[in-house]
């Protein structure tokens, strides 16, 4: 395990290279991952803006900042994605946000289809479901949590949803679009900084 885990970390980048990454990706009409359909090129723009959007406007309380200045543990934060991700562009700025208040906190990423062993040892029930956050004792290597793919609010959302009508419907996936908009990053915020003090 943490061999496959060290080769993620040595290809990973940072998040502004992530972001440049995915800026070039829309200037080229193209995504990142195995495939490369018409529909992933247009959800990759479209992150691209929600992504910019949430740098700008995510707002972190000064409770969270608080909590944040109490960790005191060195750690990476290894996030799988794709550019396509619905999910990630609502989450990862929120993650790169927490990263920046904690010097401790080292934020990677990598991709899911170019780092399948590390997917396949954070599946969410069986599935590769991203982002997928894994969170890493930079002293030990070893695994200290794991977060993702949604806020544990959407999460509950999409599981009810699921348990009701057995898959997500377009018009569920624009409800949680709304969701996302709506909360403005704060679930996300108050899970990130309870999984560091678990």
């Amino acid at each position: 395990m943490k061999e496959i885990i060290q080769n993620s970390l040595d290809k990973s980048m940072s998040y502004p290279d992530y972001i440049s990454l995915v800026k070039d990706l829309v200037e080229n009409n193209s995504t990142t991952g195995n495939e490369k359909t018409e529909s992933l090129v247009e959800y990759t723009a479209l992150n691209n803006r929600r992504m910019k959007r949430w740098g700008k406007t995510l707002k972190i309380d000064q409770e969270a900042k608080a909590q944040l200045e109490k960790f005191n543990k060195n750690v990476t934060w290894l996030v799988l994605t794709e550019s396509w991700c619905g999910d990630a562009a609502h989450v990862m700025p929120v993650m790169e946000k927490l990263a920046d208040l904690n010097s401790k906190i080292n934020f990677k990423v990598v991709l899911r289809d170019e780092n399948e062993a590390l997917m396949d040892m954070f599946l969410t029930h069986g599935g590769k479901a991203i982002p997928k956050l894994i969170m890493i004792d930079n002293k030990s290597g070893e695994v200290l949590n794991a977060y993702g793919p949604r806020p544990s609010e959407a999460t509950q959302l999409v599981n009810d949803y699921k348990a009701k009508h057995g898959q997500l419907s377009p018009e569920f996936k624009e409800d949680l679009q709304r969701w996302y908009n709506k909360d403005k990053g704060q679930t996300a915020v108050k899970d990130l900084v309870a999984m560091l003090n678990a």
